[in-house]
């Protein structure tokens, strides 16, 4: 098979090569979306205004004040730079949303704006859009994933045991399964298109997806049928048994008992077999159920603490992995990054990429192993505009002539036609 052909060895170069998806976007959940789709093999065109938009420089920065947010939610895409309040602009955007193509005509925003970046307006020059919208909430109203997490009642479970003070996770939770669930929303749509059924909008609300993840882990049912709220329990597993220990040398490990024979090899790799035997007789109840080594995880806290108290972590390492246990030690991103060959090249889904403005770093690629896909090395995130002229002309249609009078006009930019020039 020749290579132009997209296969390898009999297995193709990506799984979505060919697919043509257009995102307007800011913040996380839809930018989210678009790389992972950009990551299985699909060709992603991101809009944004002149000079950049809301994520432009959002941080973390790296030393010279560029955004690696930017470069690590738009890696692999391609970017156009605009004038988004021009009409020009906004007809340009039309034309690449609604460009023609079996594979095309696929549209993910968090921006939509009634009266043209909507989908009653853009289905009219292409009717089988698929387009997906996420919101704040179902009534329109804004929300991020920091209003929604305290919204519905997270803070108040996390955090110290002690603490009434509620506690906001560092983690955008809601806007990461918000952003992938857009994922499987627009592949399930697009799906339904290649069957004959038309094109549609989706709309998914990042409340919606927090709400709906409360009720899946029983969360809704719990305070509706019970009477006690769950409280916060610092560091330990809820409903089971894992706890936080601080070793002899100041290191802190976490170790699970989650299921029976988690729990078991804690305590033969402890020598706590007889200890923890004696503890069941003394409460008349079982260990072997999860349930109970969440109520008793004090007691059982009581006995493990002294032996990791007494021991380092290079002490019973070697012996915990030989055993199979679940466990880990807590470490900064930096200790991470440093210290756990999973955050390098030795993974096979980090390369190394220079990031053009910023230098080069570990990027990683789709987590995913495709049986039938070749897995495709992380690409860097484009510059603003980037791929200007490339889209004008292969997407929109534009001759170089109308290209060139764009530019001139101001109406569009990339960094190869940062200065106006002459018309053609």
């Amino acid at each position: 098979m020749h290579a132009g052909h997209g296969h390898l060895g009999g297995r193709v170069m990506s799984v979505l090569k060919g697919m043509r998806v257009v995102e307007g976007s800011a913040f996380v959940a839809v930018p989210l979306a678009g790389m992972t789709l950009a990551q299985m093999g699909a060709e992603v065109i991101r809009f944004d205004r002149l000079g950049g938009g809301l994520d432009a420089g959002r941080w973390p920065l790296a030393p010279n004040g560029e955004s690696l947010f930017w470069a690590g939610m738009n890696k692999g895409k391609k970017s156009i730079a605009l004038d988004m309040k021009s009409p020009q602009g906004r007809e340009l955007i039309t034309r690449i949303i609604t460009a023609p193509g079996e594979d095309a005509g696929l549209f993910l925003t968090n921006l939509r704006v009634r009266g043209w970046m909507d989908h009653e307006t853009l289905s009219q020059h292409r009717p089988d859009l698929v387009m997906v919208t996420l919101t704040g909430d179902r009534h329109g109203r804004p929300q991020v994933d920091y209003t929604v997490n305290p919204a519905l009642g997270i803070p108040h479970m996390t955090g110290p045991a002690d603490s009434d003070a509620p506690v906001a996770h560092a983690l955008p939770a809601w806007d990461l399964i918000a952003g992938n669930m857009c994922v499987s929303a627009l592949l399930a749509a697009e799906r339904h298109r290649l069957r004959g059924h038309g094109g549609q909008e989706v709309e998914i609300a990042l409340k919606d997806v927090a709400a709906a993840t409360l009720g899946h882990l029983g969360m809704i049912g719990d305070v509706t049928l019970n009477t006690e709220n769950r409280g916060k329990s610092g560091n330990a597993l809820y409903g089971a048994y894992g706890q936080d220990f601080v070793c002899a040398d100041g290191r802190r490990v976490m170790v699970i008992g989650l299921t029976d024979r988690q729990w078991r090899g804690i305590c033969k790799a402890t020598g706590t077999v007889e200890a923890m035997t004696a503890l069941e007789q003394r409460l008349g109840v079982s260990l072997a159920e999860e349930g109970n080594r969440w109520r008793f995880r004090d007691d059982i806290t009581a006995i493990l603490k002294p032996w990791f108290a007494q021991r380092r972590v290079p002490d019973f390492e070697a012996a915990f992995n030989d055993a199979g246990l679940t466990w880990s030690e807590f470490r900064s991103v930096r200790e991470a990054v440093e210290l756990d060959p999973d955050l390098s090249t030795e993974n096979p889904i980090f390369s190394e990429v220079m990031q053009p403005g910023i230098g080069r770093f570990s990027v990683p690629s789709h987590p995913a192993s495709f049986g039938a896909a070749e897995r495709v090395d992380a690409r860097p995130a484009p510059t603003l505009g980037q791929h200007t002229e490339e889209i004008l002309s292969n997407v929109a249609g534009c001759s170089s002539t109308e290209i060139a009078q764009l530019f001139d006009a101001g109406i569009v930019q990339s960094p190869s036609f940062a200065k106006p020039r002459n018309a053609a």
